[in-house]
């Protein structure tokens, strides 16, 4: 059996995404997750994430600032609190559109997850995209 684990986020490594967004793994492989994976990723002022898509079902909910979800084409803006899901395949990206940081708590429904992006095809798996290939 697998033991359960506590993640403090303030004491673990983040991921430059590049464009000032910066991910913090949590539930992954590495903690002994079997069928789900998360994280919080930091946006500062103006940052953004280009449009991609999953292979699996992604929930995210704005924990700090205001967000624009931009899913499949539309733009929505987002609280703090206000959760998205998104099926797999759906184009999207979320925007820090304010000039506050803006922090988002992400969760895919496998741990297999992996992001395409829209404008180059590229795909990665997210655990390689973190260091974490296993």
């Amino acid at each position: 059996m697998t033991q359960a684990a506590i993640l403090r986020p303030a004491d673990l490594p983040s991921n430059d995404r590049g464009g000032g967004a910066r991910t913090t793994p949590l539930v992954t492989r590495r903690c002994g997750s079997t069928s789900l994976i998360n994280g919080i990723t930091a946006f500062d002022p103006g940052a953004a994430i280009g449009v991609h898509f999953h292979n699996c079902e992604e929930s995210v909910m704005v924990i700090e600032g205001q967000a624009i979800a931009e899913i499949d084409g539309i733009q929505h803006h987002l609280n703090t609190h206000d959760t998205t899901w998104i099926p797999a395949n759906v184009p999207h990206r979320f925007i820090n559109a304010s000039g506050k940081p803006m922090r988002i708590f992400w969760t895919y429904a496998t741990v297999d997850a992996t992001r395409t992006m829209q404008a180059t095809g590229e795909t990665r798996t997210i655990d390689a995209e973190h260091g974490h290939a296993n």
